[in-house]
């Protein structure tokens, strides 16, 4: 017997998509994939030395289910050193991965029928992690215009008495959009008449950010501190994907409720993971800020390509490494097969199939005129990938 909540859980379709890829590659198959959201650097030699010192002095049982100590209070001098926010270790706790902390803290926050504001284009799992916290997902379609970035107008029309927590993330997953400092003021201002509501900040991505300073929602309104949420961790900025290491920084009174559900699921996570993530903290940046650059570099290439091809229109992302172009104008085409092409997804399984391009439908965002290509793969990949994209649309009549 299977549950109905396994049963009406939708499976992410990046990693759908990414499988799909594989399969064909597998097959024989050339597949240019721009679906995974994983950098295609190594993880620095300083941190993997650190694991495998671990390793040797024999850190191999159990931590403290919220994490070392060392580790939270390096996090807590990274948070002041690079964020200016203050934080101490017991509002901290290491987990499995960003992922993990968001989902342990809608676990945390939310009853059953709470709603959770989620703004569209979303990272595929908020809303599904939503659901199984037996939360409602109230999901806010944002515009191209305004590169996909919530207004303060539209967080005060979709709040209600039922309202608990509101989903930021920046930069964002899927269209690398960053939250500027006038921004998140204006979606402050409307949190403060609503002191009911909370914020899960997905900062992920933080360290990659081209333009302007990352700016969190604590840096302009440190009063919300109580109710906001910050998760954080390791995978993006410094290439540790498989490392599978995040955190959480909020109140000890949510701090103890997320260390309980850990408890019961997970545990703390990989003693070796943890020493990997001490010496991240604890060193240089040098090699996060040349896998900045080098993804400045792609997605510059990535916005000029796009915005040179018919019908497609590419905003220059402020961070994270995806872009997410808008190709309502082939919506409605047909393929050389007389196929229809319907949504974003039909879009994307045509060239997936077609094409041997691997790219990530919109509409599993909440954004059914665009859809997310990552520019984490390398520049002879996203060049071969745009020439297909291009021939593939070509084709569509």
């Amino acid at each position: 017997m299977i549950s109905s909540r396994a049963l009406e859980l939708q499976p992410s379709a990046t990693l759908k998509v990414t499988g799909r890829a594989k399969e064909l590659q597998r097959e024989g198959r050339s597949i240019v994939s721009l679906s995974a959201g994983e950098p295609d650097f190594k993880t620095p030699s300083f941190i993997c030395d650190a694991a495998i010192e671990a390793i040797r002095d024999g850190a191999h049982g159990y931590t403290m289910n919220t994490g070392t100590p060392e580790l939270r209070e390096a996090i807590c001098a990274k948070l002041k050193r690079d964020n200016q926010l203050d934080y101490q270790p017991s509002e901290i706790i290491c987990s499995n991965g960003a992922k993990q902390s968001v989902g342990f803290a809608l676990l945390a926050m939310v009853n059953p029928g709470d709603e959770v504001i989620i703004p569209a284009p979303y990272w595929v799992s908020y809303p599904a992690m939503t659901q199984l916290a037996e939360g409602v997902p109230i999901t806010v379609r944002t515009s191209f215009e305004n590169d996909y970035r919530l207004t303060p107008e539209q967080l005060e029309e979709a709040i209600t008495d039922r309202t608990r927590v509101l989903i930021l993330c920046s930069p964002s997953n899927p269209t690398g959009s960053c939250y500027s400092r006038e921004d998140l003021e204006g979606l402050a201002k409307v949190l403060r008449k609503h002191p009911q509501v909370s914020v899960i900040s997905d900062e992920i991505y933080e360290y990659i950010v081209f333009d302007e300073d990352h700016v969190s929602i604590l840096n302009v309104a440190p009063d919300l501190k109580d109710r906001v949420a910050l998760i954080n961790g390791f995978s993006k900025g410094f290439a540790m994907t498989g490392w599978r290491l995040g955190y959480l920084a909020g109140s000890e009174d949510l701090v103890k409720a997320v260390s309980k559900i850990q408890s019961q699921e997970t545990s703390a996570p990989s003693t070796i993971s943890q020493a990997a993530g001490l010496a991240a903290y604890s060193g240089t940046l040098d090699e996060v800020h040349a896998m900045r650059a080098s993804f400045k570099e792609r997605r510059d290439f990535m916005v000029q390509e796009l915005n040179s091809i018919e019908g497609v229109s590419c905003f220059s992302p402020g961070g994270a490494f995806y872009v997410f172009p808008d190709i309502s104008s082939y919506l409605g085409k047909k393929t050389p097969d007389g196929t229809p092409i319907t949504d974003s997804t039909s879009l994307c399984l045509y060239l997936l199939d077609a094409c041997g391009l691997a790219v990530v439908p919109g509409d599993a965002f909440g954004e059914p005129n665009g859809l997310r290509m990552s520019y984490a793969a390398g520049m002879d990949d996203l060049k071969e990938a745009l020439q297909r994209f291009k021939k593939g649309l070509e084709q569509l009549s």
